[in-house]
């Protein structure tokens, strides 16, 4: 396919996620299927347009003028790939499977238009209806904040010290031009190149033998706050895929336990294969059966219970940009609810002196200070951690600074810290 019929496409593709308001790897996958003849490097360039579209999807509105398919990808092919009115006209001609040519009124938009005057939930693409919740957050950096938040995510690696070391992860990798990630010990870095796409990890043999594991710096992060030692009892209380779980048993050197589990089983389903590449011996699986409590020995048994609470997933809109416009007030509302129910039930598991590490993925205060501080408020067994304190212990002493200023607990941003949003809290039991 062409460039620009790749953009046709993606213009399709767009039209499919907001005519039938669908996630846009379903889109995708029908596109696939109903276009065999387009290779895999066009189905993955057609993606990747589609994704920097969903990024800036108000700001182009804002910029065309108009809020439609086309106006997205043209906005994206400005603001994303940096492309000037010439590329941006040579795109859209109207011959073949090109896009139909620019109109006078888009051509003036490219050559003119800015984003002077926006207001904060434009500028920053986000949802209008969260605007508050930016800016009890962030205030006048609401706008970079989901600009940030909007930007493509580098490809983040953990290396997995049961079988290696950075140092050799990142010989490794030398070919695909991987750098340590600034915070991490642990962490590797790959960027993404200019058209939106990363390596195929899943054919490198490092990921092969389970040397590295894909994992956002922040993520990393959150693990390493926990402080997970060798000889520790340890409950993973919403497990899912296991990236959190993986990075725990690699920080106890497989001694000690951990315990992962989840209310979902199907979301458990990827960990037992990562397990296994990973060499980690010191975890045990716990799916639900029924109504059957899998963890109900662990009662007042463990030294930390790690709580990767259900989110609305606000700090990873850099690699799940959809997900942002399908968000509704009502998930937000359900997710709070879930959070507090989740530190409710960790409380049953902690014992004298343990603690709680309770982590979201999100930006906004209602998931994250706020659900912390009414924890505290009802439960007067629990104190929690100074933050500033729980990262020097953790060796990470750069992210003091990240202390919340709102309450209990460490933030993480894509623009103040180069990772996906992260929220940290340790509440340690009397």
């Amino acid at each position: 396919m062409t460039p620009a019929a790749r953009v046709s496409a993606a213009i399709e593709v767009l039209a499919d996620i907001e005519g039938r308001r669908r996630p846009a790897s379903d889109a995708m996958k029908d596109w696939g299927l109903t276009h065999r003849f387009a290779g895999s490097g066009d189905r993955a360039a057609i993606s990747a347009l589609v994704y920097d579209a969903l990024r800036r999807k108000s700001s182009s509105a804002w910029l065309m003028g108009e809020s439609t398919p086309r106006a997205e990808a043209i906005g994206a092919l400005k603001q994303t790939r940096g492309l000037d009115l010439g590329a941006i006209a040579a795109l859209f001609t109207g011959e073949g499977h090109a896009p139909a040519a620019l109109s006078d009124g888009e051509r003036d938009r490219l050559a003119t238009a800015t984003l002077e005057g926006a207001p904060a939930h434009v500028a920053g693409d986000f949802p209008e209806w969260l605007a508050p919740q930016f800016e009890a957050a962030f205030g006048a950096e609401a706008a970079e904040e989901g600009r940030a938040l909007a930007d493509r995510a580098p490809v983040d690696l953990r290396a997995n010290l049961i079988k290696t070391t950075r140092e050799k992860a990142l010989a490794a990798l030398a070919h695909l031009s991987a750098e340590p990630t600034p915070l991490s010990p642990v962490g590797l870095r790959i960027a993404i190149r200019p058209d939106g796409r990363g390596p195929a990890l899943n054919a490198e043999p490092a990921y092969v033998k389970g040397l590295i594991e894909i994992q956002d710096e922040g993520s990393q992060l959150a693990a390493l706050l926990s402080e997970a030692k060798p000889g520790l009892q340890v409950l993973d209380l919403c497990a899912g895929a296991g990236g959190k779980t993986l990075a725990l048993a690699a920080m106890m050197d497989n001694h000690g336990q951990v315990y992962a589990t989840d209310e979902d089983r199907r979301r458990l389903t990827p960990i037992f294969d990562r397990l296994t590449r990973s060499g980690a011996r010191n975890v045990q699986v716990r799916a639900p059966k029924g109504q059957a409590d899998v963890v109900a020995d662990l009662e007042g048994r463990c030294d930390l219970v790690m709580i990767d609470a259900p989110c609305t997933g606000s700090g990873a809109w850099r690699r799940n940009p959809d997900a942002k416009w399908r968000i509704r007030p009502g998930a937000l509302e359900q997710r709070m609810k879930d959070q507090d129910e989740a530190l409710e039930n960790a409380v049953r598991f902690v014992k004298p002196s343990g603690r709680i590490v309770y982590v979201t993925c999100s930006v906004l205060r209602a998931e994250n200070e706020d659900r912390a501080s009414a924890f505290l408020g009802r439960h007067d067994d629990f104190l929690p951690v100074d933050a500033a304190t729980a990262a020097r212990a953790a060796g990470l002493p750069a992210l003091a600074e990240r202390a919340s200023p709102f309450g209990p607990g460490l933030r993480l941003s894509p623009h103040t810290t180069g990772t996906d949003g992260f929220y940290v809290a340790t509440l340690v039991k009397l």
